[in-house]
């Protein structure tokens, strides 16, 4: 019974990256080819699998941590709760990004979700040092992504709101 929670826990964060890819494909394409971006800028083709491996050591990071705090209990709460607010804002980003093309919101997104990753590491490492190492690839490429968004933001001022197309 303990493999399902464990497939659970590490399925769960590809659940939101594979939506907002998804929902948000089509955009990817057309608009995100156009924005000026810096040299160091990832080719498209490294996101889907850098994200795979990403999703994969944190979900099983967050079974980690649940598991050794008895599941759901009280101590649960600040550890998974900024888990899961991360989580959420992550999978924020591509919708406010791609889909709203929203380079301000996108950027207000990313450095709370930082803030959020760091909380959810720390968090965890008294409680599962393993776990909390999972995160530091997640945390590298999110150093990584929020330079990126800073950027994009600050290269490509037309497409910010209020600004004309």
């Amino acid at each position: 019974r303990m493999w399902a929670y464990t497939v659970g826990f590490t399925v769960l964060p590809h659940v939101g990256g594979f939506l907002g890819w998804f929902f948000n494909r089509k955009d990817v394409s057309a608009w995100y080819e156009r924005l000026k971006k810096p040299s160091w800028c990832p080719p498209r083709r490294v996101f889907p699998v850098a994200w795979t491996m990403l999703y994969t050591g944190m979900g099983y990071a967050s079974y980690l941590v649940w598991n050794d705090l008895g599941g759901c209990s009280s101590k649960a709460i600040v550890p998974l709760g900024l888990y899961g607010a991360q989580l959420a804002l992550n999978w924020a980003w591509p919708p406010l990004f791609f889909g709203a093309r929203n380079l301000n919101l996108a950027l207000i997104d990313i450095l709370v979700l930082d803030g959020l990753a760091i909380g959810t590491a720390c968090s965890w490492y008294s409680i599962n040092r393993v776990a909390a190492l999972l995160l530091l690839p997640y945390l590298g490429w999110l150093a990584m992504a929020t330079c990126l968004t800073i950027r994009i933001w600050k290269d490509n001022p037309e497409q910010k709101p209020g600004k004309s197309d």
